[in-house]
């Protein structure tokens, strides 16, 4: 099957609603949902937050204007989604800037390779991380979005983000590198 186009996602969803969500579901179901489970780390919540990604996203495509990728649009609403999460959980005002809006523990069920100590150390760097570092991380090592595309849904610029997306690399591997 041929790679689906954002463009003919778009037009899809305006001529036949039905069918451009299937097609937006194929193409950006997974990694939406993997983007926000490194946020949020449960399952439920994940789950959770995707739907309420894609609900958003359904009900509001006729606003998106283009500004950035239609790829980033998507990953702006699914970023807000696990902060929403993320701040009912805690019970209070999440910023961005927040050292403690991380998962300081993992909580996951099936998240983790438990038995691949490595697996959990990254795990556990990349949750030590403050959001921004975090969101720059992920979405650059992970889901290899460009800078400009990672500002875009950070609401941030491509020189902040690279500057996080670098900061976040040296932690992790002073990290890795620690004996504990």
């Amino acid at each position: 099957m041929e790679a689906l186009n954002d463009t003919d996602i778009l037009s899809a969803l305006k001529e036949n609603a039905e069918n451009g969500f299937r097609m937006l579901m194929a193409k950006y179901k997974e990694p939406v949902y993997w983007h926000i489970r490194r946020l949020v780390i449960s399952h439920d919540d994940a789950q959770d937050a995707t739907q309420e990604t894609f609900v958003r996203v359904f009900r509001s495509f006729r606003q998106f204007k283009g500004e950035c990728s239609f790829c980033a649009w998507i990953y702006r609403i699914a970023t807000n989604e696990a902060l929403r999460v993320l701040e009912r959980r805690r019970g209070a005002r999440l910023s961005l800037d927040d050292p403690e809006a991380g998962v300081s523990n993992l909580m996951a069920d099936e998240y983790v390779d438990y038995s691949d100590l490595e697996a959990v150390k990254l795990q556990k760097a990349i949750l030590s991380l403050p959001t921004r570092q975090q969101l720059a991380f992920n979405l650059r090592y992970y889901d290899e979005l460009e800078y400009d595309e990672i500002a875009a849904i950070t609401g941030s610029t491509a020189d902040n983000v690279k500057a996080n997306y670098h900061l976040a690399k040296e932690k992790i591997i002073k990290y890795m590198n620690s004996t504990d």
